[in-house]
Order: C-alpha cells, then sequence, then structure tokens
C-alpha cells in the first residue's frame, strides 16, 4: 500500500472549484513537487494530504502509523518558546528511543539470550538510524549552522522575523524526519548556501517527500515526479523540471490550437536549456574525472591539491575582465566604494562599471550587503567612503515591498490614473486587459482593490506596472519571490527584450543563469568578486573548492594521526549501512538485466516499433543513471566498511 492514497478528491471554496475529483497516490521514497499557477490549489492538496483539512466528498486512506509533518508558509510557535526548546521539542521522540536503546543494550549485557530483547534492540536500531540518532548533536549544530540560528539559541522564537522562524520550523522538522514530509516553499528566506544544504539533506533523507515550490533548480535537483495542477485537475510527469518541460511539450504537441501560446514559452525553454545545460554537462564530466584522479594522487602528493585550487581560482575568474569600455555607455562608474552597517563591513574599497546593456544579479548569502547595494545605486544612501557616478538616465525599481503601488486603487486606476483603458508597452498602444491577461490576470479581477490581492498578486501587478514604464535602467529586489513558475517565465520574456541596464537580486539559481550576464558575488566579508560565468558554473567551482579544501584538510590530519599513537577506533557501519550494503548488489544486477534488455530492443526494429524509440531511449537513461547511483553508493560503503577494519 502507498503512504498515501487520495481518491475522487474534491473541493470547492464558495463558488469557485478547487480540487476535482482528484486521485493522487504517494509511494515510499517518492519526492513530488507541485506545480501550478497561484490559487491553483497546490497548498490546498497538501494540506488535505496532511489531515489537516477535510476534503468535500473522496476518500484519503494512510498506512497505519504514518508520521507526517508539513511546513507551512507562516509557521506558529508557542509564545514562550526559545530557539533551542522549539529545535528539542522535535527530537524528544528520538532521545527517548536511544535512551530505551542504551537501557536494552544494559540489559542484554546481562542477559545475552533475551529474544524479546533482541527483537526490540532490533527494532529501536532500525528506528535509530532511520533519524540519525548516533550523533544528534552534531546534526544539530551544523543546522543551526548553515540556517544562521547559531546566535539566536536562546532567543524567543516569536521575537525573530518572519524568515528566521521559517528557518527554526524547516530546522526542527528536518532533525524529526518523519515518513512522510510535507514542504510548502521551503527554499523562501534561504539563500544558496542554505538551500545547497537543504537539498544535501533531502537528498539523503529517508523521507518521502511532498513540496511546492517556484524554484526551477531545486525542484529539479529535488524531484523524482512532477504533478501539476492546472483546471482543477492534476496531471503527473517523471523526473525533474526539465523532465517536466519536455514531458509537457511532447503533450501540447497534441493539444488544440488554444495551447499554442504555452507552447511557444516552453519551446523557449527548451531551447535555453540546450543551450545552456549541455555545455555545463561535459564540463561537469570533466571536473568529476579530474576530483576522482586528484583523490588517488592526494593520498600519495598532497601538492596535487593545492595545483588544482590555483587551475579552479583561475577558471573562476577567467572571464573578468572588461576591455574596450565606450564612456558613453557606462551609466554608473563605482570607486572604492566602502559601506558598513550596524558594525558590520558589508562593502570594502569595491569599483566597477555598470553599462548600458549589462544584466548583473548580485548575490550572496543573506545579511551580505546586496540590497544595500542597491539603495547606494538608487541614492537612497550613501557610502562610507568611495563614490558613485551616475549618468543622465531613468530608472524603474521593484522593491519586496511593492512600494509603487497604493491599495486604494484597483487595477484600471492603478494602470490607466488618468483615465481610459489603454496603456503604452514596448511602443505599442493595448488595451489593459489585454496586457494584464498576459500576467494570467482575468478580466473579472480590473475593477479589484490592490489591497484585496494577495502577496503573489500584488508581485504580479507591481512587475507588470514596472515593465510598462519608459526606463533606461530596471532595478529589481528579489523579483520571483511570490510568483508562481508561470508568472516568472513570463517575467523571464519581457526582461530578455529589455533594452537597457537591468540590475536584480535574486537567489533563483534557474532564472539567475537565464537572465544574467554578469555575477556580483557578496562574500559577506566586504568582499565582492565579479564573475562573467553562469552562476550555476561559479557555484560548481564553489563546490569543488570547498571539497578540494575538505580532502586537503583529511589528508593533513592523516598525516598528525600517523605522528601520534593509534587509539581504538569505535566506528561501525550502522544497522541501515549493512542491510543496504546486502541488497545493492541484487539491485545493480536487476539494472544490468533491464539496461542490457532495453539495449537489444533499441537495435531491434519491430522491438522499438511496439515500444516507442522515445520511451525506450528515455527508460534506458533513467536505468543507466539510477544504476551509476546506485554503484557510487556500493563504493562508498565498501570504502568505508575496509576502512573500519583497517583502522584507517
Amino acid at each position: 500500500m502507498a503512504l498515501v492514497d487520495l481518491e475522487g478528491v474534491e473541493k470547492r471554496y464558495h463558488a469557485q472549484k478547487i480540487l476535482c475529483g482528484i486521485d493522487l497516490h504517494i509511494e515510499e521514497g517518492e519526492r513530488i513537487a507541485l506545480v501550478g499557477r497561484n490559487g491553483s490549489g497546490k497548498s490546498t492538496l497538501m494540506r488535505i494530504v496532511a489531515g489537516v483539512e477535510n476534503p468535500d466528498s473522496g476518500e484519503r486512506r494512510v498506512r497505519q502509523g504514518l508520521r507526517v509533518k508539513m511546513l507551512p508558509q507562516k509557521p506558529s510557535f508557542s509564545p514562550n518558546l526559545t530557539v533551542a526548546e522549539a529545535i528539542e521539542a522535535e527530537l524528544s521522540h528520538i532521545r527517548e528511543k536511544r535512551k530505551e536503546y542504551e537501557e536494552i543494550s544494559l540489559q542484554l549485557s546481562q542477559d545475552h539470550g533475551n529474544s524479546g530483547l533482541l527483537h526490540r534492540l532490533d527494532e529501536l536500531a532500525h528506528f535509530l538510524d532511520y533519524h540519525g540518532a548516533w550523533n544528534l548533536e552534531e546534526q544539530v549544530d551544523r543546522i543551526l549552522h548553515e540556517f544562521q540560528l547559531e546566535g539566536y539559541r536562546d532567543r524567543l522564537v516569536v521575537t525573530l522575523s518572519g524568515g528566521e522562524q521559517r528557518r527554526v520550523a524547516l530546522a526542527g522538522l528536518l532533525l524529526h524526519r518523519p515518513d512522510l514530509l510535507l514542504l510548502d516553499e521551503p527554499t523562501n528566506h534561504l539563500d544558496l548556501q542554505m538551500v545547497s544544504f537543504l537539498e544535501e539533506l533531502l537528498l539523503k533523507s529517508a523521507s518521502t517527500l511532498l513540496f511546492v515550490s517556484h524554484d526551477r533548480s531545486f525542484i529539479d535537483r529535488i524531484a523524482t515526479s512532477v504533478v501539476e495542477l492546472e483546471e482543477c485537475q492534476i496531471r503527473r510527469f517523471r523526473g525533474g523540471y526539465r523532465d517536466y518541460l519536455q514531458q509537457k511539450e511532447e503533450l501540447l504537441q497534441n493539444l488544440q490550437k488554444e495551447h499554442e501560446n504555452l507552447l511557444r514559452l516552453l519551446k523557449q525553454e527548451e531551447e535555453w536549456l540546450r543551450r545552456g545545460v549541455r555545455a555545463r554537462v561535459k564540463r561537469n564530466e570533466g571536473r568529476k574525472k579530474r576530483l576522482l584522479e586528484l583523490r588517488e594522487q592526494a593520498k600519495r602528493n598532497p601538492a596535487v591539491i593545492r595545483k588544482m585550487k590555483l587551475q579552479l581560482e583561475r577558471e573562476k575568474h577567467h572571464f573578468n575582465r572588461e576591455e574596450g569600455i565606450s564612456r558613453k555607455k557606462v551609466l554608473f562608474e563605482i570607486e572604492n566604494l566602502t559601506k558598513s552597517l550596524g558594525g558590520k563591513l558589508l562593502i570594502e574599497n569595491f569599483s566597477t562599471r555598470i553599462l548600458q546593456r549589462d544584466r548583473i544579479a548580485i548575490v550572496g548569502r543573506n545579511g551580505s550587503g546586496k540590497s544595500t547595494f542597491l539603495k547606494l545605486l538608487l541614492g537612497e544612501m550613501e557610502p562610507d567612503s568611495g563614490v558613485i557616478k551616475r549618468g543622465e538616465f531613468t530608472i524603474g525599481y521593484f522593491d519586496q515591498h511593492r512600494s509603487i503601488l497604493d491599495d486604494r486603487k484597483d487595477l484600471i486606476e492603478t494602470f490607466c490614473p488618468n483615465g481610459g483603458d489603454r496603456i503604452e508597452v514596448e511602443g505599442r498602444s493595448i488595451h489593459v486587459y489585454g496586457y494584464l491577461k498576459n500576467f494570467l490576470f482575468p478580466k473579472e479581477d480590473l475593477n479589484k482593490k490592490i489591497g484585496a490581492l494577495s502577496g503573489g498578486e500584488k508581485s504580479r501587478v507591481a512587475l507588470a506596472l514596472l515593465l510598462t514604464k519608459k526606463v533606461d535602467c530596471l532595478i529589481l529586489d528579489e523579483p520571483t519571490n511570490d510568483l508562481d513558475i508561470p508568472t516568472i517565465t513570463i517575467l523571464e520574456e519581457y526582461l530578455q527584450r529589455f533594452r537597457g541596464a537591468l540590475i536584480f537580486v535574486s537567489h533563483d539559481r534557474y532564472f539567475v543563469d537565464k537572465i544574467a550576464n554578469k555575477l556580483l558575488i557578496f562574500r559577506g566579508d566586504g568582499r565582492i568578486e565579479e564573475s562573467h560565468q553562469s552562476f550555476t558554473d561559479y557555484l560548481q567551482i564553489e563546490e569543488e573548492l570547498r571539497e578540494l579544501e575538505k580532502m586537503e584538510r583529511e589528508v593533513r590530519e592523516k598525516g598528525e594521526r600517523k605522528s601520534t599513537p593509534p587509539r581504538k577506533r569505535r566506528e561501525r557501519l550502522s544497522y541501515k549501512e549493512e542491510r543496504r550494503l546486502e541488497e545493492l548488489p541484487g539491485l545493480i544486477e536487476e539494472l544490468e538485466q533491464e539496461i542490457e534488455r532495453l539495449t537489444r530492443c533499441l537495435a531491434d526494429p519491430d522491438c522499438y516499433g511496439k515500444e516507442g524509440i522515445l520511451p525506450l531511449s528515455s527508460a534506458l537513461a533513467d536505468r543507466e543513471k539510477e544504476r551509476d547511483r546506485l554503484l557510487e553508493e556500493y563504493i562508498e560503503l565498501e570504502e568505508k566498511r575496509e576502512r573500519i577494519e583497517n583502522g584507517s
């Protein structure tokens, strides 16, 4: 039986149908992404799966004893609860089981043949392996560090910002490790380092996952399938976001003409992926091969690591030179800019030029000075030292508070303040509804007051309004926050046509890769790096540098251990790892047989004529990818067992 079965589920709010006869089956180990327009019912469906909301009709069945936990968009905490207490509350059941395990182990040291105790000890060992309970304190320390919550341990949770409270709630759920974890926009309020850490935890976790996200890179990395909610129905696609796009395009090719506009957008997305991803995959394979070779060389010669680090640093900064700049095209000339806030140095002696056609993404950790830099460019703040020379040009600004909107006005008044119902966009006069329809607003919303709109709808209005302005430079602070994927795709299309300079802050890797031709990376200690690489390439090099530093540290520590008397090691493979090591060869053998069958079928016209070349090719690629993953897991476990047996 699946963990959760929904059959014939229906839900409506007032006169609007949200879910119409939905069937959804969640199997153990799946990671399902829910996508769809804002208001399509994603959060409602999650609440029904969680059991916190009942459907109007239909059935929800769950596996007996299933533990379900959900991260809402706005978590609530007891007013007297500190951060440490909130985290500890999620760990109490694990600590109780660990205490019971220790007590039974002590009893068995005196009563070896008690089969009942042995059976219970085996159950507890399995539970503790699943929850990673053997090093719980280390996990708590690491997650607080990665989510920048270390300094808040004794603070009341309710005194933190909304984003910090979400990080506390997310940290607790990740440590709790329920059977089924439901996450509603988990990457909101996380910087890229936090998102990478979250991805690492989710990929290693045994929890089944159902999540809503507008972060397409996150979906592509995490999801094993994508469920799309559209027009009250759901449709399921295998794989991550790229697979979803490909399968969706194939599906739309068989539908009627009314889908042509969406098909065009999907084709643009696919074309961008084909251009950008192929080159990166080739480079990544080369880098991965170099790293694997380096592991062996480093055992004999630690100097090889330092050489590799220098090569990567050169690669990271290879494209950062600007040559032949025309002075006429310079919008901002920044010289020796320095700025501190609250005693923290954010920008130190930074100099650069921003040109007429630059598309600059400003990226970095939360609190590293990104929004401060935008305010310095806008003249809303003054630098501590240094100068920002500005040319004569107009700026359009989008901030996270949507300050260009007036809650008292309706949509017509907002876009046509002088009366009428037509606006000028990109040199063309069009009806306001024709324009707003592109931003997914129905005609009946034209007379709605801005104050009555949701946060996501307000963001759509603010961006749509900004893009009607005749400006030379757009400055955007987190433009994709609160937007659904269809709206982000529309925004990207407009920004790619924009002829002026574009400067934006974003944590959305997919959006940055697609729009930016230059990065300003805020390091958090006053340093700002410039790069003309794609954001994905830059992050991958950074990850490799961290891996090299780790290897260098391990080699150094190994040398130090050799100079000291050996100590008795207590490390051992966990119960779960032992079981996994036993079952992996059989799983790999089954995949090898299936790969061989698919390969034979692709070489046989009669066979591929029946099953289809595309489905066969896709299945073969999936099986090969899964086999490689299992082989890597098997090798890692075997190496770990050898290290333990050899005491090294």
